[in-house]
């Protein structure tokens, strides 16, 4: 029996109340209150038939938003970050070569996690904010000839999305690599055809433009790219994200892995029935006009998008910060007086620019309005020269 000058007071933590923050920065959006009610109805096993069934509609609405027919098709148990090891940790062998992007912060995220897998890494150039022209691409293919070609379809870090996607791919299949792209800011908010395009493999994260929390990451895998996951000499360095393993549990046989985020699963089930209900395409069509919205009201105010219209990105609007201000300022300003969060910059783009989203259940009229009105009124009282009214005008003539 414990001593009683041993015992320690228990720690007095309360009610968890978080704020009711607008989510309009880069992830995680706004979660839709249909998510929230899924996630809290009753746990059942991961192996429970119930459950089975659950797993396989789960990826019959991934093949859907992803516009693919890939049987390998999954939600990783993790994060997006998980979904993009599981991909590149899979498919990349100790030594391959992997050609990677280093026009953003995601592709150099893309690189250490091919060193990290035992890959070389080789470069594709185009400078932060731009995407990758299809000659320079072509070029880095011939010169190194890698085994596994990665790119990235919408740039969190710059606002930047990537055109001639097709072009990409094809070039990456005449040299035979396999393409990996990272669609974490576009599934479900942006046009993205995997199989039309030609990716043999797509990850993304579920806080984004399917607003859905972080927990149950969608990733799917052409025949191709699997085939080249089961013949692989060396077992990958994750056994936790070895697709090989995880197949058993998401394929035929349904075996035992890992006990899967069962609520999680709840959530991006209902989250992709969203899409469904809406229409990929619909759903597509609504964040271009919404961000356009909202890209009218920002650029009226006298304010500079980051991004030419020809590789702007609906989900993720960066916007160059104006002179005489301080970004992080005005960041904490618009969380202190308006409860609404957008963000900084990253990596070469520090300083530079806020990067506004606009996804999924985020993507409302009512929000473009709020962080129009917010971000001019913050902008104004810190002195910069901006036009508050000029912003606000716009974005309602854009949104009728």
């Amino acid at each position: 029996m414990a001593n009683a000058e041993d015992s320690v007071e228990a720690p007095d933590v309360g009610e968890l109340t978080p704020p009711d923050r607008t989510l309009m920065g880069p992830g995680p959006s706004d979660v839709h209150p249909r998510v929230l009610r899924a996630m809290s109805t009753p746990l059942v096993g991961h192996l429970d038939p119930s459950f089975v069934e659950i797993m396989d509609e789960v990826q019959e609405l991934l093949r859907y938003t992803f516009r693919t027919d890939n049987q390998w098709t999954i939600p990783v148990s993790g994060t997006g970050s998980a979904a993009m090891e599981a991909a590149i940790g899979n498919v990349v062998e100790p030594g391959d070569t992997m050609l990677v992007p280093t026009n953003g912060y995601f592709g150099g995220r893309m690189a250490s996690m091919a060193r990290r897998a035992g890959g070389e890494v080789v470069e594709v150039d185009a400078p932060w904010g731009e995407p990758l022209e299809p000659a320079d691409v072509s070029d880095a293919l011939a010169e190194h000839d890698p085994d596994v070609f990665g790119f990235v379809h919408a740039e969190t870090s710059t606002g930047v999305l990537q055109p001639n996607v097709s072009e990409l791919t094809a070039a990456a299949h005449d040299h035979d690599a396999l393409v990996i792209a990272d669609t974490v800011t576009s599934l479900g908010g942006v046009e993205l055809r995997v199989d039309d395009w030609g990716i043999d493999v797509a990850y993304s994260g579920p806080q984004k433009c399917l607003s859905c929390p972080p927990g149950a990451s969608p990733l799917t895998l052409s025949d191709e790219a699997m085939d080249k996951v089961l013949s692989r000499e060396t077992d990958p360095r994750s056994w936790y994200l070895d697709l090989s393993l995880l197949e058993g549990y998401w394929g035929d046989e349904r075996a035992y892995h890992h006990t899967a985020p069962i609520t999680n699963v709840y959530a991006i089930r209902e989250a992709l029935r969203l899409v469904a209900e809406e229409g990929i395409e619909n759903r597509w069509d609504r964040h271009e006009r919404l961000a356009g919205a909202l890209k009218a009201g920002v650029e009226a105010m006298g304010l500079e998008m980051n991004a030419p219209d020809d590789y702007w990105l609906p989900s993720l609007n960066a916007v160059r910060v104006p002179d005489g201000v301080d970004d992080g300022e005005v960041c904490d300003a618009l969380i202190d007086q308006y409860d609404l969060e957008i963000a900084s910059g990253l990596g070469d783009l520090e300083g530079e620019i806020f990067r506004i989203g606009c996804m999924g259940h985020s993507a409302r009229p009512e929000n473009v309005i709020y962080v129009v009105t917010a971000l001019g009124d913050v902008l104004e009282s810190m002195g910069a020269d901006v036009d508050p009214g000029a912003g606000v005008t716009a974005t309602r003539r854009a949104l009728e």
